[in-house]
């Protein structure tokens, strides 16, 4: 990889890499590139500072759960589950949200098995109805993976089979927690009362 070190004096790389000299390179390019790297440089620094503010401000939220919790002789610390603390006036709010990213294992072939088997075994003018919820479900996202959410919405079908019960046993077997996510989420309450979203993204402002 070319670093601005390793740059001749008097020369710029281009799109391809190739090395072009000062000379060759027209006013409003360079302009067009000074605006663009400046730009990009704060927007880096603004991302560096928002990092250290979520740490900071997840570290105060913990601390703070762990205090409370002292009041009342619970020791179980701060990092896990959803929070929320509101200010003693009302109107300000956060939510510290944990969030876990799950995915299916190998079992979901399993599953998926068990649950054609049970519609292929029905009778009736509902299968064609519920076949294509299943197949809806286990499509693959943009990621090549099969959505979570959609699969567990098959739970929420009022079906009452033995197999079929099973199967969604299977579902729930074929789940794995492969780590966790803490979001933080700042509110400010309006005049209706509501409260809103205090945006940290950028597109938003």
């Amino acid at each position: 990889m070319t670093t601005a070190n390793t740059i001749p004096a008097g020369y710029r790389i281009n799109a391809q890499g190739h090395y072009v000299p000062e000379s060759q390179v027209k006013p409003l390019d360079k302009l067009r590139d000074d605006v663009v790297l400046r730009i990009i440089e704060a927007a880096k620094k603004q991302r560096q500072a928002m990092a250290e503010f979520k740490l900071q401000a997840m570290s105060e939220v913990a601390d703070f759960i762990d205090v409370s919790a002292a009041e009342y002789g619970v020791e179980y610390g701060g990092t896990k589950g959803n929070v929320t603390l509101v200010s003693f006036d009302g109107r300000y709010k956060l939510v510290r949200a944990v969030g876990e990213h799950r995915v299916f294992d190998e079992r979901i072939q399993a599953a998926k098995t068990l649950i054609d088997t049970c519609i292929s075994e029905w009778s009736g003018g509902a299968d064609e109805k519920i076949m294509a919820l299943v197949d809806h479900a286990f499509r693959v996202n943009k990621q090549g993976k099969i959505d979570i959410n959609q699969v567990l919405g098959l739970r929420q079908l009022n079906i009452d089979d033995i197999k079929w019960n099973e199967a969604m046993d299977a579902v729930a077997d074929a789940i794995q927690v492969t780590g966790t996510s803490q979001y933080l989420r700042l509110y400010e309450r309006q005049a209706d009362g509501g409260y809103q979203q205090i945006s940290l993204d950028l597109a938003k402002l």
